[in-house]
């Protein structure tokens, strides 16, 4: 099976040029009023903070998700075909967001899923109730709530799903991910 002309759909549509963070300084700067490094004043306290992941916005992530379709190189290795069940497949772990490929096999019921933002890689899937709307390789769908994923048609279905992180209740369990 081939997926060529969907990543080259995904290619011409993803900004490939990394944008530098906003706060970002040239190496060596510091920021104003900083005290140069080794200088704290005499009896000066020094704080320890816990680092803070930063959040991500919902474009900020639906690009990232678009950035990662158009790199297979990145992800085509892991991709697994199983005809028994759908399979979840970690891609990306970063601090601010997850990543991860789903592969539904034909006639499989579907799977629920909690992502941010989804997109197709090749063959069609459907969300929610059955003969809900096709959904096909190339757009971004940006989610605000869990959703049921569905194969369609007749062969397999590889969709790219994004997380941004957000804070866990303690005991929470997760879905295992093959790695």
């Amino acid at each position: 099976m081939s997926v060529a002309p969907e990543i080259a759909i995904l290619a011409e549509a993803a900004l490939l040029v990394p944008t530098k963070p906003a706060g970002t300084q040239p190496a060596g700067a510091q920021p104003a009023g900083a005290q140069p490094a080794g200088t704290q004043p005499a009896g000066a306290l020094t704080a320890t903070r816990a680092p803070q992941v930063p959040q991500v916005t919902l474009g900020t992530l639906a690009r990232q998700l678009r950035m990662l379709a158009a790199t297979p190189e990145r992800w085509w290795g892991l991709v697994q075909f199983n005809q028994d069940r759908s399979v979840k497949i970690r891609v990306e772990d970063q601090p601010e967001y997850e990543a991860w490929l789903v592969v539904l096999p034909p006639g499989d019921s579907g799977r629920d899923c909690d992502c941010d933002a989804v997109t197709i890689i090749a063959g069609e899937a459907t969300e929610g109730a059955p003969g809900s709307a096709v959904l096909r390789p190339g757009p971004t769908r940006v989610h605000g709530q869990p959703h049921r994923l569905r194969g369609h048609g007749a062969g397999y279905s590889i969709s790219l799903h994004a997380q941004a992180r957000r804070a866990r209740a303690s005991g929470a369990s997760a879905e295992p991910i093959i790695h």
